[in-house]
């Protein structure tokens, strides 16, 4: 389409939302759509649905029209799902890439559906390569070729470069966009350079510095460039030390390079060790943020834990887990049978079991908690899991001698029996005791047998605990003479 098409478009929908007001409706007043807390009001967002419904565009525009990009993106995240697509389609104009950026993924996937591929490909024109390949990708094959089909020659094949690589790997996630200069350059130079190539990109901090086949042998930060005489050279200025990410690397693995070498940005090389791409630590924070929510319900079984999730995805993920618990809990429930005729002896056992096999599971947990962090972290590794495995058995061993007094002392005071109160003091020791070394011993060996310890650790921890934990207080009942067997 043509620029003088476009601007005639524009025109056209600026006239008819000046004729829009005429009749009635009023642009949104952010102070009145926005509480204190600068979230957007329940009213407000009833008003759009209400203008969506009745198939006003122009009203649903001028509502929206005054609100931030960041706003924007929250109202698509709040309303329904159905909404989503005409709203999408009423404020096309507003619906820019920083918009985009800001929408939860699955929200943008229902945004991204409604528009047309013109569009879409518009919007991936003005994102950097890897926020665009974060929205191409998730799409159906045919949609991406319709999508890719609309992009400028150098966008399309920055775009199909990225989608060549594995899912997650610093070559899907590094920008193509970044400034380059060869080694023979001084300070001056440079500077000329930047001055005069107006295409360069407009953002950046650091320069990198490539040989005669751009392998990247030194950085220079903009702040030294700006400090330095015009005559040195760069040679003499840049860093030469730097850490290099190939584009095969797993993206957690790079989040733990930048977290561990203290770094803003880092160049990325392909397997000949030339310069491809960059990738900054606005990037690694969101790596940061995914890797750390998808581990926290993981270990819950929770799926992606997202509340925009579709249902059926959401069901399939949970479900799944919950029918795994209910076999592990098939194996505590065998245990307590095996023990029917002692429970039946005494009533208290009954009441006392599930102390001793919940305050168990918890402590495991606290275990499990603790080593899949420093797994995913890289601060347990095969060099100290033997140190981490005595470390966590002290810890248990203190807190268990510490709940079993506590215990032991409140059974034999409540049921008057000194004899029930060390059985339950020594189950208590036990069961915490291996919950420290299950903790640490199940995700450590899971991930040796290359399964991911945050998605079905707590599983077989809370299987463990609950299972021994009741074994260790019948059976210790049983041994100890306090029931017959």
């Amino acid at each position: 389409m043509t620029d003088h098409t476009d601007a005639q478009l524009h025109d056209q929908a600026s006239h008819e939302r000046g004729a829009s007001h005429e009749r009635g409706h009023d642009p949104a007043d952010p102070s009145t759509s926005l509480d204190e807390d600068n979230r957007l009001l329940p009213g407000f967002v009833s008003q759009v649905c209400d203008a969506l419904d009745a198939g006003d565009d122009e009203a649903a525009y001028d509502l929206v029209e005054p609100l931030h990009p960041a706003d924007i993106a929250d109202l698509f995240e709040l309303i329904e799902r159905d909404y989503r697509g005409p709203l999408a389609r009423a404020i096309t104009d507003l619906l820019g890439a920083d918009v985009l950026t800001e929408l939860n993924d699955y929200v943008r996937d229902d945004v991204i559906d409604a528009l047309p591929a013109a569009q879409v490909a518009e919007l991936a024109g003005q994102l950097e390569t890897d926020d665009a390949v974060a929205i191409i990708e998730e799409m159906e094959e045919a949609d991406q070729r319709a999508v890719l089909a609309e992009l400028e020659p150098a966008d399309r094949a920055a775009i199909v470069d990225a989608l060549s690589f594995p899912e997650e790997s610093a070559g899907r996630l590094m920008q193509r966009d970044l400034v380059a200069v060869p080694e023979h350059m001084n300070v001056g130079q440079l500077i000329d350079y930047l001055r005069e190539h107006a295409d360069l990109t407009t953002e950046f901090w650091e320069i990198f510095i490539v040989d005669a086949k751009h392998r990247p042998v030194g950085t220079c930060q903009l702040s030294w460039i700006l400090r330095t005489p015009r005559h040195i050279a760069l040679a003499d200025v840049m860093k030469r030390d730097q850490t290099l990410i190939p584009t095969d690397m797993d993206q957690e693995e790079v989040a733990l390079r930048f977290q561990k070498y203290g770094l803003i940005s880092a160049a990325v090389t392909d397997g000949a060790g030339r310069l491809v791409g960059q990738i900054t630590v606005d990037d690694i924070i969101h790596i940061v943020q995914e890797e750390a929510g998808e581990d926290m319900f993981r270990l819950s079984g929770a799926g992606d834990g997202d509340i925009n999730q579709p249902l059926r995805e959401t069901y399939t993920a949970r479900v799944r887990w919950l029918i795994v618990n209910l076999g592990t809990a098939l194996v505590a429930s065998t245990v307590i049978g095996v023990f029917g005729a002692a429970i039946e002896q005494m009533v208290a056992l009954a009441i006392l079991m599930p102390i001793v096999a919940g305050v168990g599971g918890n402590a495991g947990t606290q275990t499990l908690a603790v080593t899949v962090r420093a797994m995913a972290t890289n601060q347990l590794t095969e060099s100290n899991t033997r140190r981490a495995i005595i470390r966590e058995m002290k810890i248990a061993l203190m807190n268990g001698a510490t709940i079993a007094v506590i215990a032991g002392v409140a059974t034999a005071l409540w049921f008057q029996d000194p004899h029930l109160g060390l059985v339950i003091a020594a189950a208590m020791q036990c069961n915490i005791l291996l919950a420290g070394f299950a903790g640490v011993f199940i995700p450590v060996t899971l991930e040796r047998l290359n399964q991911d310890p945050a998605v079905s650790s707590s599983i077989f921890v809370t299987m463990t605990t609950d299972s021994m934990g009741f074994f260790a207080f019948l059976g210790l009942a049983v041994v100890s003479g306090l029931v017959a067997f």
